[in-house]
């Protein structure tokens, strides 16, 4: 079955030239509501995914929902039926362990069927455990070790400027991921450079593999590192389809500087099992959970 979502549609911008835009928004703060109720789909959609693989990253798929609901149905331009088009809007998932959140999102958007999603991790499939730009539209990069999302976001920023282009770099972060150090490197070039066409989300949900992060390695004052490191910074309420929708179609928020918002979460959002509960990391759904989770999002699996 095809996704209920319509593909992109063109609208011409004021130079003449194409810009796709999302079926989903039609720049109304009231689309709030809408990719707010999406978000849950993408929720309970990622759980029936992990509950049939019987492996997966709820905690994270649930804290990243509302992110990637906005990224997917507001913000990022992007053309379904050419995933390769040259003027696209890069989005990367760093924290490549949460593939089941981003495929929800990329079906929903009009990139492959929505009945794919079945085969989440079956053999064969092209829905692997991390996303593979080899085997699946609308991936830019192919990630799972941690800390190598940003470094290419980088790249891709630069390439952009090297160009003269307009589109923008997304790429989103887990919190405990930023304990490699390749981020900060990445984020001094990307000061260096003074890519304000780079747009880096924090997953701050505060729960890595097997506890919280401060209990791990202490990461605040987060946002004081990030403007140490020449990043304008925005911190928000990382479910708040409203302000996201705001501050991501604000970026950059200062002119010659990278951003980075920092999106304060839920590990497991919106499921009361598994809110807030660090064995929900690796999490895996059984069938009665799963239909609690239904009724608590009040919402069903977008196949």
């Amino acid at each position: 079955m095809q996704s209920e979502v319509p593909a992109a549609t063109e609208q011409q911008n004021p130079g003449g030239a194409p810009t796709l835009v999302s079926p989903l928004f039609d720049g109304r703060e009231s689309d709030a509501a809408v990719l707010k109720h999406l978000a849950n789909r993408i929720r309970i959609t990622a759980m029936s995914m992990t509950n049939h693989a019987h492996l997966g990253h709820t905690g994270g798929d649930l804290s990243a929902s509302d992110v990637l609901s906005v990224l997917y149905g507001g913000v990022l331009q992007l053309d379904p039926d050419h995933p390769a088009w040259p003027q696209r809007d890069r989005f990367i998932l760093s924290k490549g362990h949460c593939a089941a959140a981003l495929y929800t999102a990329l079906a929903m958007r009009g990139f492959f069927p929505t009945a794919s999603l079945h085969t989440f991790m079956d053999p064969l499939s092209m829905l692997n455990g991390h996303p593979d730009r080899n085997k699946l539209p609308g991936v830019e990069a192919n990630t799972g070790p941690l800390g190598h999302g940003l470094p290419i976001a980088v790249g891709c920023a630069i390439a952009a400027r090297m160009r003269g282009e307009s589109w923008r770099t997304f790429v989103l972060t887990g919190d405990g991921e930023l304990q490699e150090g390749s981020n900060w490197e990445a984020a001094m070039s990307a000061q260096q450079y003074k890519l304000d066409n780079l747009i880096v989300i924090v997953d701050r949900n505060r729960i890595q593999q097997g506890d919280f992060t401060e209990n791990t390695i202490r990461m605040e004052p987060l946002g004081d590192k990030w403007r140490a490191f020449g990043f304008a910074v925005a911190e928000i309420d990382g479910h708040d389809t409203e302000k996201l929708l705001h501050v991501l179609r604000s970026a950059p928020l200062e002119p010659g500087k990278p951003t980075c918002i920092i999106a304060n979460t839920i590990k497991g959002k919106g499921v009361s099992f598994a809110e807030n509960q660090p064995a929900w990391h690796h999490g895996v759904p059984t069938t009665e959970q799963l239909r609690i989770a239904a009724e608590e999002l009040e919402a069903e699996p977008v196949w």
